[in-house]
This record gives C-alpha cells, structure tokens and sequence, in this order.
C-alpha cells in the first residue's frame, strides 16, 4: 500500500498541532504543511502580549466547556479524549514546562511566545512534516479518486489523500469549504474593547477596578452580564470582563452596530442600600467638608470626581448641603451607572472570530467533514469561539489533535 499523503493548509497553532499528531501516528505518511504568509506561527508569537496564553488551568470537560460562547456543545466529547492536562503534558514532554496564574491562565516559564514557537517548529522538524512557506492556496477541488488536488498561487499543484483546513478565520478556508457543500456561519469579531464617547469618562484613562459587575443590554435581546477587572482606556473601557462580555455578545453587538447600554456596578460586592449607607455615614460625620474630597467609598479619588461631575456636584459642595435626592444619584451612578456603547476597538490579529464550519456538519470524534471523505478542520475555522483566558488555543490544540490522530489512520 502506498503511504498516505497528507496536506495541512494554514501554518498557525491548529495548523502545526495537526500535522504533528498525524506525523508522530503515522511515520510512513507524508505530512507537507502549506502556509501562505512567510512567517508561520504569526498569531502565536503576538497571543497574550507576546508571552503566549497557552491554555486554562481547567481539567473537567464539564467546567471547560462553560467558557465557549459557541461550541462548547460540541467539545464536551474533545475535551475528553485531549484537554488542558493533555496539553500541559505534551508541552511539557518536550522541555516546555507551563506555568499557572493566578487566574488559571497558563503560559510557557520563559514568559516567551517564542518559545512555544520554537517548540511547534521543532516538533514539526523531528516528525519531518515538511513545512512550505510562501505558498498561497488559490483553490480545491476533489478528483474522481478521492484525491484532493489544490492549486497554489504559484501555478503548482499539490496532490494529496487527505486534507486538513487550518485556515484560522481566512477567507480562504470559509470559500474552500463552502465550494465543497459546507455553510458557514458568518464570521464576526469576538473579544473586543467598547467604545465610549464620553470625553470625561476617556480622560481617566488607566484608572481600573477589580471586580466591576457589567451588563450588556441591546434592544428586543436579554441582557448580558459579566463580573471581573475592567480598565478605562482613552477610547472607553477594556479589561477581562469586556472582553468575556464581548465574546458572549459578539453577534448580538454586531446586529446591533456595536450600539448597545452598558450598566456598571463599580462596588459589586456592596449592595446599593450599603453602599447608601457608606454615605449617609460620611454626611454626618464630615457634613462641613466637600464631597469631591471625602468619598466614604473604596474607589479612586480620579473615578469618585468623575461620578460627582457626571451628576452636577461642584467641588465647593458640602456634603451637608446635599439631598436625599442627590444621594440617591450617587448611589445610582455607583451602583448601575449608564453608559452608551458606540462601537468596538480595532480588530487586533490577536482577537478571534466569532462564526466559521457550521458544527452539525462535523464529526467531533474525527474532526473529518461529514459531506466529504477525508476533509478535517481543526482550530477558528470552524464556529468555535473561547473567552479570553487561553480557551482559544486549548480548542485549537484539542481539534487539531483529535484531527491529526484520525488522519494518519490508514
């Protein structure tokens, strides 16, 4: 029998996970793994501000698949034949030890993306895929054998008996699978920054808070809510909770045109009426001195101003001077302050998508395409998407090896 030849398009984590597991199955195949740009590994080497958020500390199947916005469904089976465990022990067995946060995120002791890099392309040498850079896919087609042919850029053609799509969230992938009968889900940002237009809001920019609540409310939809750090940039906020918010509400935000209300519990661990509280205590004890000075509340001096300006106190007023009423706005502006959503931050490299291979037309066991014999996909190009946290590279590596496995199969 003649060895099986096998083609990976898309030289990124899935990409290079795949063609790994499927050299290391079957030593006889021939693995050629085709990325268009010249660099491979771009996403990983900028992930996790170039230190490489490599997974989660999250070893139950059940656990794991609550941070999938889409396609948690779909991995709870994945999960149990290749998670974080596993991929904590493959790195490590090849001399990349991880290390775990304090919020579970787990990252590479160097601190390097680089070394996760060199560790894929080490990796992919040793099993001799053979790695072909530069080279851009124009388009596939299926022979009468089985076979797939796929027409590169450069006017080659490339025979194989099996193939992977590993295309991330190119265009290219989406159009190779759709010719071949596959619907896709259109593909839309996820984990993104909220703009604020509120000039005041943006000038206390780096100011932060842990944890805020957040809750996110479009017209006709139900609200979402998250709970966790949020930063304020100098175009609106960011943080962790942000961006969990936005990969929940990624396609609900984008039908909306990214206009939405954001509520704001800045001391979620208070209730309101403890928080009133807080304030009225303040009132009485320091009656005589200004609001902007004295807050009573745990929140930066920058942020409490912010709130008394938003509401119309000036820096003269005494706190004996104020009403129930206006206490009551304090309180409100702390408790579940309003804030307009007018559009998203720019879409990093980094970033993922939400949308890709419809799921149902995919085989979870095998990762193989179930409307054509030996197609497989692995990684973002299908309708897969984590919060932030390291959730996106662990479906990238537990697809990809699931794949990989099921390919090298004769």
């Amino acid at each position: 029998m003649q060895p099986l030849t096998i083609v990976v398009i898309g030289g990124g984590a899935a990409g290079f996970f795949g063609a790994i597991a499927c050299a290391n199955a079957n030593p006889y195949a021939r693995v050629i793994l085709l990325e268009a740009s010249r660099q491979p590994l771009a996403k990983v080497r900028i992930s996790g501000g170039g230190r490489c958020n490599v997974t989660h500390a999250c070893f139950e199947a059940a656990a794991l698949v609550a941070n999938y916005p889409r396609g948690g469904k779909a991995l709870r089976g994945a999960f149990s034949r290749f998670q974080a465990k596993d991929t904590i022990s493959w790195f490590a067995n090849q001399g990349v030890p991880l290390k775990k946060e304090a919020d579970g995120r787990m990252f590479p002791v160097t601190d390097s993306s680089e070394t996760i890099v060199q560790c894929l392309m080490n990796a992919a040498e040793e099993t001799q895929v053979e790695l072909r850079t530069g080279k851009q896919v124009v388009s596939v087609k299926q022979l009468p054998s089985n076979e797939f042919a796929i027409n590169l850029k450069s006017g080659e053609t490339l025979k194989c008996d099996r193939l992977l799509l590993a295309t991330g969230s190119n265009p290219i992938g989406y159009k190779i699978a759709k010719e071949f009968g596959h619907q896709i889900e259109p593909p839309v940002p996820s984990l993104f920054t909220f703009n604020i237009v509120d000039p005041n809001l943006r000038a206390l920019s780096g100011v932060s808070m842990n944890p805020v609540r957040l809750r996110l409310s479009v017209p006709e939809q139900p609200a979402l809510e998250q709970i966790g750090p949020l930063l304020i940039t100098h175009w609106g906020v960011s943080g962790p909770a942000v961006l969990k918010l936005s990969a929940w509400g990624a396609r609900m935000l984008h039908n909306n045109r990214y206009q939405a209300t954001l509520s704001i519990n800045w001391l979620p661990d208070l209730q309101q009426e403890q928080v009133r509280e807080k304030l009225l205590a303040v009132k009485n004890e320091w009656g005589k001195k200004a609001i902007a000075l004295h807050r009573g509340v745990d929140l930066p001096h920058r942020l409490w101003q912010y709130f008394i300006t938003r509401i119309g106190i000036s820096a003269e007023d005494r706190w004996a001077e104020i009403s129930n009423k206006t206490l009551n706005q304090i309180v409100q502006e702390i408790s579940q302050g309003k804030y307009l959503i007018n559009g998203k931050g720019a879409f990093k490299e980094e970033f993922v998508t939400c949308g890709g291979i419809c799921l149902k037309e995919v085989n979870f066991k095998t990762m193989e395409s179930k409307i054509i014999t030996g197609l497989y996909f692995a990684g973002e190009i299908l309708d897969i998407d984590g919060i932030t946290g390291g959730f996106n590279f662990q479906s990238a590596w537990t697809t990809a090896y699931l794949a990989g496995l099921a390919i090298a199969e004769n």
